[in-house]
């Protein structure tokens, strides 16, 4: 009778095994080859959540394949220090004990930042363990470790004495609620419902006005200029004249630039380089005064004269009221669109013009780029090469500070007559006047600053450590699309500059999983699943199951389908196992006797095969694919089957723990839990499974025509009734595994004409060049298994 396998209990006893024999363990002293997978950082206070369950899905998969081909693994753990998320999180906290960071000062919010992370941070690697990583938990790194931080102020001085570092005013993202600069991943698009204010713009000698659309009346105070588009035959003639700006009522030129907008508003366009990123750049080319009137804090700063002190709003109705008055209010209509907020207080982006650090990227990413067109790092799939290439020639200048205080403060110091000191450690005086007065630089780094040293200060650089000698370069990095140009293309340029090495090989793109209805996936929407819930319900190895087989190259919605197939999956085997444990145990030796037992080897041997190159490919989806169908078709429902009747000959036991042993190294990678269970409660076990050497390929003989007249005939008689008429091997085979009734009346006149008009479908499908040509290859080779499976029921029925 069947039971129910039941992950919980089995899969964190498995864990801890692994983990105790140091199975997990890389050895920099081994003289086998070493595979490394840096596993991407998360943040320190954060949760696992569906797509880092993807990632240790692909990455651990591999992980497991390799180790078992006896490569010395390296899975590198570890935290990032998440500098802006984590400050939030205990500013929250702060404010739930009625103090704040200002309150406290510097020094003690850093101190209490740490004893926070020490109470709450750090979860997510225990829950990587609930995934069954098998990540080197003894080499668990921090990026705000002492030996980290060094590494971090090593690059930041090398690229000061390269000569890359400088400081500049630029436009930046300011979130106005944390009082610093953001990067583009740290923003979140949000639709808005707002108005589209059209106001007039007097021509200064009176001859008229030109109107503008704008949704920000408060940063017309800003205004320096108003451009049009030069093919816009609306406005050619006034290029060169001069408008008054309303409340303000100051003269500006009105210009031509390629970059206006001519279908939005009304095809002229406000020219405020201190709060828009396209101003910005207009503003520069066109040798523009760059005003700001908009804080730091969000509210109007003291250059909005008596506005100084609003909000923008106000600022916003009190400029309205002044067109009004003076009957340049032309109308306000509603008006939908997409802002930038920051993702974690929601607060609407501020572009404002601040003094910023600046990395240099003209020369810095040039051997990246060589790297990525000579391919010696790849990217999966195809599309994201081209995009990591692409993003990189595009890069711009990096603004690599932040205004926090939790992070990696600058190694910059000034001393009272503004001199710069850059070094590792603090100095004693100005390296220029040799002053001893010296203040440290307040801001900090970004943490993509930090986490571009990932792959090779976990190791131990900038000393030259055996973990670097024997783990360096690595193999495998596992992200999101939206992290090609911030983080993977920066770990490239930064192991180039550094090492003189790629730092990984191939780079997975993984899909992004996105919830039922095809929404995003979100806490705030109710879109998010949970993938400690999963597990709790499922197991580990069916999560890693399902979320395998809903990997690909494309944006797949979450199929909870996928991980209950993973359970079943887990549990048919655990039955057949139970099955053949029960029937008496011997040596598993391969001494096949029968035709369905030289079918299963080669059966098995073929998947092999596959397998090898769907993992080299990345492919997990056909990959997990041909393991469901080999365990639960092939050996189950066929082998297993049709030896039931002869399972009191030992040889045929020996050969069924033979297949069963191959087929738990198989699925291994996979589903690692329930297999290494299994494989410890087989007969002569030397070692365990994690590190059992992966099959090899063999010899099979290749006719199994008794047991393919069988699969043709139940194929058949399980559609139609209809039974064909078999003998020998292939009669036996039938029986034993299709059990039929006594009758097998079917209407075989039927069936016959069914199966021509099938053979006519298929033949003229793969007829079609245009099909052949277009369609996904795996969809022309199932028409062709197809056909040939009618084919031979078309010869059966005679």
């Amino acid at each position: 009778m069947d039971t129910l396998y039941k992950p919980q209990g089995v899969e964190e006893c498995w864990q801890q095994i692994w983990e105790e024999e140091g199975l997990y363990a890389a050895d920099p002293d081994a003289s086998r080859e070493s595979w490394v997978y840096a596993f991407p950082p998360p943040n320190v206070t954060g949760n696992l959540h569906l797509g880092h369950a993807l990632q240790l899905s692909l990455g651990d998969a591999l992980a497991r394949w390799k180790r078992m081909q006896g490569l010395n693994v390296l899975v590198q753990a570890g935290y990032d220090h998440a500098g802006i998320s984590t400050q939030n999180a205990v500013e929250k906290f702060l404010e739930s004990q009625r103090s704040s960071r200002r309150e406290l000062g510097r020094d003690a919010f850093v101190a209490r930042v740490w004893e926070w992370l020490h109470e709450y941070g750090g979860n997510i690697v225990h829950q990587f363990r609930r995934m069954g990583a098998s990540m080197d938990y003894r080499r668990i790194r921090f990026t705000m470790d002492d030996a980290y931080v060094r590494a971090v102020m090593r690059w930041f001085v090398h690229l000061y004495e390269r000569g890359w570092i400088y400081r500049a005013n630029r436009i930046i993202n300011w979130c106005p609620y944390h009082e610093t600069s953001l990067s583009d991943l740290e923003l979140e698009d949000v639709d808005v419902d707002d108005t589209l204010t059209t106001i007039r713009y007097p021509l200064a000698d009176g001859s008229g006005h030109i109107a503008i659309a704008t949704v920000r009346p408060a940063t017309i105070l800003a205004d320096v200029a108003v451009a049009v588009h030069p093919d816009d035959d609306r406005y050619r003639d006034l290029v060169g004249k001069e408008v008054v700006v309303p409340f303000v009522e100051r003269r500006v030129p009105v210009i031509a630039d390629e970059r206006v907008e001519r279908d939005f508003g009304t095809g002229a366009l406000k020219v405020t380089p201190g709060h828009d990123p396209l101003d910005f750049e207009i503003g520069r080319d066109h040798d523009l005064l760059e005003l700001t009137v908009i804080g730091p804090d969000g509210l109007m700063n003291d250059a909005a004269g008596e506005l100084a002190g609003l909000t923008q709003d106000e600022a916003a109705q009190r400029i309205l009221d002044w067109a009004r008055e003076h009957d340049l209010l032309e109308k306000r209509e509603h008006h939908r669109h997409s802002v930038p907020t920051c993702e974690r207080c929601h607060s609407r982006i501020e572009p404002l013009i601040s003094l910023q650090w600046w990395c240099s990227m003209e020369e810095l990413k040039q051997p990246a780029l060589a790297a990525l067109r000579e391919r010696r790092v790849v990217f999966h799939p195809e599309s994201q090469h081209r995009f990591a290439i692409s993003s990189l020639e595009d890069a711009p200048d990096w603004n690599i500070s932040r205004q926090i205080w939790w992070g990696h403060q600058l190694p910059v110091w000034y001393c009272p007559d503004g001199h710069l000191t850059v070094a590792e450690t603090e100095p004693g005086a100005c390296a220029e006047c040799g002053s001893a007065e010296l203040r440290r630089e307040t801001d900090v780094l970004d943490t993509w600053f930090s986490a571009a040293l990932w792959p090779f200060a976990t190791l131990g650089w900038p000393d030259e450590t055996p973990d670097l000698a024997a783990f360096y370069p690595g193999d495998l990095q596992t992200t999101a699309r939206e992290i090609i140009r911030l983080w993977e293309n920066r770990m490239i340029f930064s192991g180039l500059e550094l090492l003189g090495e790629v730092p990984f090989r191939g780079v997975i793109i993984h899909s992004t999983l996105l919830a039922v209805d095809g929404r995003r996936m979100s806490k705030s929407l109710g879109t998010g699943i949970d993938p400690l819930e999963l597990i709790a319900e499922h197991g580990a190895d069916a999560t890693r199951y399902g979320l395998l087989k809903m990997s690909s190259t494309q944006d797949v919605r979450f199929n909870a389908q996928q991980i209950e197939e993973g359970r079943k999956l887990a549990n048919k085997l655990w039955n057949a196992s139970r099955l053949l444990l029960l029937s008496g145990v011997v040596e598993p030796e391969t001494r096949p006797s029968s035709v369905e037992e030289r079918w299963i080897l080669a059966r098995i041997d073929a998947a092999r095969a596959e397998i090898e190159s769907d993992f080299a490919a990345y492919d997990f989806a056909h990959a997990v694919d041909r393991l469901y169908h080999l365990i639960f078709d092939d050996f189950c429902d066929w082998y297993l089957e049709s030896i039931k009747p002869r399972l009191e000959e030992e040889g045929v036991r020996a050969t069924a723990f033979a297949a069963l042993e191959r087929l738990l190294k198989l699925l291994h990678p996979v589903m690692p839990h329930v297999t290494e269970e299994i494989w410890t409660n087989l007969p002569a076990r030397e070692t365990r499974l994690i590190v059992a050497p992966w099959l090899g390929p063999e010899v099979h003989d290749d006719d199994f025509r008794p047991l393919e007249e069988a699969q043709t005939a139940a194929r058949i008689y399980r559609r139609s009734g209809v039974r064909i008429k078999l003998a020998g091997d292939a009669e036996r085979i039938f029986e034993a595994v299709v059990r039929p009734g006594a009758d097998g009346a079917g209407d075989v006149e039927a069936e016959r004409s069914r199966v021509r008009q099938e053979i006519a479908r298929a033949e003229k499908m793969l007829a079609n060049e245009k099909f052949v040509a277009n369609a996904a290859p795996e969809a022309v080779e199932a028409e062709r298994e197809k056909l040939a499976q009618y084919l031979a029921e078309r010869d059966a029925l005679g």
